[in-house]
């Protein structure tokens, strides 16, 4: 017991140092490109990136490197995140600011085509009464519980068109991701019962998958469940193997509700190697449901020969890509969705290097990303979102470097 204290506590203090220090990399400085962008209106969105659109025939389905519609038609996921739902409070961001539809058109008038929305396991536990402060701007929703007004937020994309991927994001209601080593996977029974506020078995885990898709089954636009929000075991003691077989239970029931569901698998590492795949893929009962999942950020690659990526080269970052999960995309094997990646927006912040790196090599391979996040603001203390793609109004875009690449991103491609 007191080695594993000693542990999380030694491993909070690296985390700490590793962002700490990429806060201080390569600031952000407007380009002119950057400049004119920001002076000019969104351009408007691209309706046959949207399921909605005729061009699409459901259900969707992993064909070699690509979602494809039932016609072998590729669809591109432009994701972008909306959080809230895992938090302390139980619920999505901005409801207490603007209505759930008009942030929903605004989400697409952005030119995303479709949303991660995370959930917490604890959120499913107790299933509160959301406090009527936090939906002041959604008076019909005052009185519901916690995963009414989630539902109610899938019902507001999809009603716009947008596909929605339900994120089982974290087991305790909190800010993800931490020290705790109680929500480092997606069980953690086996650890002692005094060092976990929140406890669930394996099973348990996949029953509040059940409860909470279960009202989706006949939204066609719900496409999936992202499993698991970075897997990582106790200081990077979760191995591949062990993840892909739990993985595989819980897309499995889920499939039985319903068989066109995307199952999305991330890596270890926090997400951010799939390197296993190559040895040991996921494979469900219905084919081609499998979709992986990478998260890349400035402060990831530590403890790698080369670096965290706020320091690499692009050919060094390249490298590191392409052995975590791009050798999936490049060779053709499955489709890998960057399903979270973000980086300040405030002019002498950190991270430009990285970004230039990433965008350039998802611009390059053409790849399904998912932005973290549209939330001005962290739900518990009302802190900044320093990554946010909205002013606190909820209806503002932030126009800068980080929506010129993704905007540059969606129109993209192979289409």
């Amino acid at each position: 017991m007191f080695f594993l204290v000693l542990g999380v506590l030694l491993g909070a203090v690296i985390v700490y140092a590793y962002k700490a220090e990429a806060a201080l990399s390569a600031p952000w400085i407007p380009t002119a490109a950057a400049r004119l962008f920001a002076q000019r209106p969104l351009p408007p969105p691209l309706d046959d990136t949207f399921l909605s659109s005729p061009r699409y025939t459901l259900p969707l389905r992993a064909r070699g490197r690509d979602i494809v519609d039932a016609n072998g038609t590729r669809f591109k996921l432009a994701s972008v995140n909306w959080y809230g739902g895992s938090d302390e409070l139980f619920v999505p961001g901005g409801l207490d600011v603007r209505h759930r539809d008009d942030i929903a058109r605004t989400i697409r008038a952005m030119g995303f085509n479709s949303v991660r929305l995370p959930y917490s396991d604890e959120l499913v536990m107790s299933n509160p009464v959301i406090l009527p402060h936090l939906l002041s701007a959604n008076s019909d929703l005052v009185g519901g519980r916690a995963l009414d007004v989630f539902a109610a937020v899938v019902e507001a994309l999809t009603a716009q068109g947008i596909a929605v991927v339900v994120n089982n994001h974290i087991t305790s209601a909190t800010w993800c991701c931490g020290a705790d080593p109680c929500d480092a996977g997606w069980a953690n029974d086996h650890l002692p019962a005094m060092l976990c506020r929140v406890r669930q078995t394996e099973e348990e885990w996949i029953q509040h998958w059940e409860k909470v898709m279960a009202r989706f089954v006949n939204n066609s636009l719900v496409i999936g469940a992202d499993l698991r929000n970075e897997v990582r075991g106790v200081w990077g003691t979760m191995t591949w193997e062990r993840w892909a077989t739990a993985a595989e239970r819980a897309g499995n029931r889920l499939l039985r509700m319903n068989p066109d569901w995307l199952i999305f698998v991330g890596g270890t590492e926090s997400q951010n190697d799939l390197s296993g795949v190559a040895r040991r893929p996921v494979v469900l009962d219905v084919p081609n449901r499998v979709v992986y999942s990478a998260h890349v950020y400035s402060w990831s690659g530590w403890g790698s020969m080369g670096g965290r990526y706020a320091k690499r080269t692009y050919p060094s970052f390249v490298q590191s890509m392409r052995k975590n999960w791009a050798y999936l995309v490049e060779g053709g094997v499955a489709p890998v969705w960057v399903g979270e990646f973000g980086a300040p927006g405030k002019p002498g912040q950190g991270d430009a290097n990285y970004w230039q790196n990433l965008l350039r090599y998802l611009k390059a391979i053409d790849a399904d990303f998912g932005y973290w996040a549209i939330n001005p603001r962290k739900p518990k203390d009302n802190e900044e979102e320093t990554y946010s793609l909205l002013e606190d109004d909820w209806a503002t875009p932030v126009l800068d470097y980080r929506m010129k690449d993704m905007t540059e991103l969606i129109r993209a491609g192979r289409r």
